[in-house]
């Protein structure tokens, strides 16, 4: 085993001080992905999130371990196959990654090049409020249409089993609130997802012969696959992102990531 590991160290990092800061990062990171848990917000990117940064932790403690048992793999002809294929598919997985991050930036500072309708997504309410999130896209929607005042809105969103009113009723009475006028609101209180949120909004500008050119108002990290969803449903859209809290955006960052494989996938 000696003569072997002397022959190839695979990935080996020797500098204990380097192992223990690039450890410490992981774990660092960590933190970002179970706070929005201990916060009640579950969903895909934690989870993914939680499971990198730990395999990651882990890796760094125990490098020379590890860098032993691939070592000895490796002078085996299955064992380099098996090392080839984890490896190329962590390479697609981080160019894939950094390819969608450019387009997710690219997509928020795509500013709308003339009036449309808006078009708020649905988010979670929590009773009859707009959660933190949600009450920021209203937020951004409310500046865009203050300085539109001919622009009318689509709220969107159905009833969540454990929400007293539909996000498109929350939204709506938002906005009313604020002062936006009744006769510019248009409710969708019938979808359950993005894909839907979007198709619905088409048949209300077809109902309103409206033109099929919105302005999407949904987290800048929503902003890609929204669009994206828009212009496979007929929609041309341009983007108006809301500011999503420091804290939770790394994690709703990676479920982007999962979000846009799905869309790739299975459209």
């Amino acid at each position: 085993m000696e003569q072997v590991t002397e022959q190839l160290a695979v990935l080996l990092i020797p500098q204990l001080w380097v192992r223990l800061l690039c450890a410490g990062i992981c774990i660092v990171l960590l933190a970002f992905f179970v706070n929005p848990m201990l916060l009640g917000i579950r969903h895909a990117g934690c989870y993914t999130g939680i499971v990198v940064c730990v395999l990651g932790a882990i890796f760094f403690l125990f490098n020379p371990q590890i860098s032993r048992v691939l070592t000895i793999g490796w002078h085996n002809p299955h064992g380099r196959i098996a090392i080839c294929i984890v490896a190329g598919f962590l390479a697609v997985c981080v160019l894939f990654a950094a390819i969608v991050s450019i387009g997710m930036v690219r997509a928020i500072h795509r500013t709308p090049k003339e009036e449309s309708t808006v078009v708020v997504l649905g988010c979670k309410v929590r009773g009859k409020q707009p959660s933190l999130m949600l009450r920021r896209r209203l937020d951004a929607a409310y500046d865009y249409l203050q300085a539109h005042p001919d622009v009318p809105v689509i709220v969107c969103g159905g009833q969540g089993a454990d929400e007293e009113i539909s996000e498109a009723q929350c939204m709506a009475e938002y906005l009313e609130e604020k002062g936006i006028s009744e006769n510019r609101i248009w409710r969708e209180d019938k979808s359950v997802s993005t894909r839907e949120n979007l198709t619905f909004a088409r048949d209300i500008l077809e109902a309103e012969d409206r033109e099929f050119h919105v302005t999407i108002v949904t987290d800048g990290f929503h902003e890609l696959r929204a669009s994206c969803i828009a212009k496979d449903v007929g929609l041309a859209a341009d983007s108006v992102p809301a500011k999503t809290p420091w804290y939770l955006a790394p994690s709703y960052w990676v479920r982007e990531w999962l979000g846009m494989a799905q869309f790739l996938i299975f459209g």
